[in-house]
Formats: C-alpha cells, sequence, structure tokens
C-alpha cells in the first residue's frame, strides 16, 4: 500500500514539474492538461488520479515558485542583524524584483490563476503564500513596535501591495511603468520614504502629551 502511495506521490512530482517546464516556457496559457499526461506518459484521465483539476497543479506549480522565492529572500537577507530595517526592506524589495524578472512567466502565474468564487482556497495554499510575509515582519517589528500584531501584518500587505505595483506595472512595460533599469532605486526611494514615515510617526506619538 505504501508503494502504491510513493508511486502515485512521484507521478504527481512528475506532473507538477512538467507544469512548471511549460509554464516557464510559455506562460499559464499555454498550460493544457492534454500535453501534460503526453509528457509524463500517461492517459489524460489518469491525471485525475494525482490531482483534483488543472487548477491544483497550477497551485502547487505556485508552491514550487513560492519556495524559490523564500530561498532567494533568506539568501538576500542572511546576516541581517546587520542591516537596519530600512535596509532590509530595501533588500527584500529588490530581491523580489530581481526574482520576478529572471522567473516572468512563473511570477506572473502567481497572479494570473484565478479560481472559481465557489472554490476556496486549500489551507496548504494558503500557507504557501503567507509565510512569506515573515520576511516583512521582522523588520516592520523594529519600525512599529508598538503596533498590534494585526496591524502590524495589514501593513506588511499594504506594504508589498506597493512594490509589487510598482514591480509589475516595470516589468510589464506599462506607460505608467517605472523603466525597468529604474525599478531597484525607485524601490529604493519608495521603501526609504515608508521608513522615514513610520519613524516619524512613532516620534510623533511619543512627543504627545
Amino acid at each position: 500500500m505504501n508503494r502504491v502511495r510513493e508511486r502515485r506521490e512521484e507521478q504527481r512530482d512528475k506532473l507538477v514539474r512538467a507544469a512548471e517546464a511549460a509554464i516557464a516556457r510559455q506562460g499559464l496559457s499555454s498550460l493544457k492538461a492534454r500535453d501534460l499526461a503526453r509528457e509524463i506518459g500517461v492517459a489524460l484521465g489518469a491525471i485525475y488520479n494525482l490531482v483534483a483539476d488543472l487548477d491544483e497543479v497550477i497551485l502547487r506549480v505556485g508552491g514550487l515558485t513560492l519556495d524559490r522565492l523564500d530561498l532567494a529572500l533568506s539568501a538576500a537577507t542572511e546576516g541581517a542583524s546587520a542591516l537596519s530595517p530600512e535596509q532590509h526592506l530595501v533588500v527584500i524589495a529588490t530581491t523580489y524584483r530581481r526574482f520576478a524578472a529572471e522567473n516572468l512567466h512563473l511570477w506572473r502565474a502567481l497572479f494570473e490563476h484565478r479560481l472559481p468564487e465557489d472554490k476556496p482556497l486549500p489551507e496548504w495554499a494558503v500557507g504557501n503564500q503567507t509565510r512569506l510575509f515573515r520576511h516583512i515582519h521582522a523588520p516592520l517589528s523594529v519600525l512599529m513596535p508598538e503596533a498590534k500584531e494585526v496591524d502590524r501584518t495589514a501593513f506588511s500587505l499594504t506594504l508589498f501591495g506597493a512594490v509589487h505595483g510598482v514591480v509589475a506595472f516595470g516589468l510589464e512595460g506599462r506607460v505608467v511603468g517605472v523603466p525597468a533599469d529604474d525599478i531597484d532605486g525607485e524601490l529604493s526611494r519608495l521603501v526609504r520614504l515608508v521608513c522615514v514615515g513610520l519613524r516619524r510617526g512613532r516620534s510623533g506619538m511619543n512627543d504627545q502629551p
């Protein structure tokens, strides 16, 4: 019985890796269940013995992408105790931009994929996404020491949204986007201004009677 389970997991891993390679080559819109079945050498219907549907395959590919982003952020901020919170956040922002540029189709797929409205995101997929925010929480805990955890979490989402917007518009070549060569500089400016605002806010609170 264990061998059957192991075999199934091996085939599912091959399926997800094949999907990852396909998305990396041509983007999410190119992904077809029939092509994946042919790639891993199974009948089309056999795919659905391995996963519930193509949505699950895409979410699992997204998990692999987020794993690699997590590793990139961890490597970039190794020894972060020597960095100021501002420097730490700038490194996170510019590492995110670099990862997105180097893994463009896989990065886009994280945001292009939409589940049906009546289909909740699986808990394991939620965990894949939320765990990366610890990279932002650490420096924010220094900049916002008096804040409640829920407020710090909300602001980390806001800060990510701002950074992601600059990166997305720039890499997509939008008319209103920052030119690709200037993105890192503008990210640094944005993050540092946010940090200045947080420090001034704390100072103002301390000055109140």
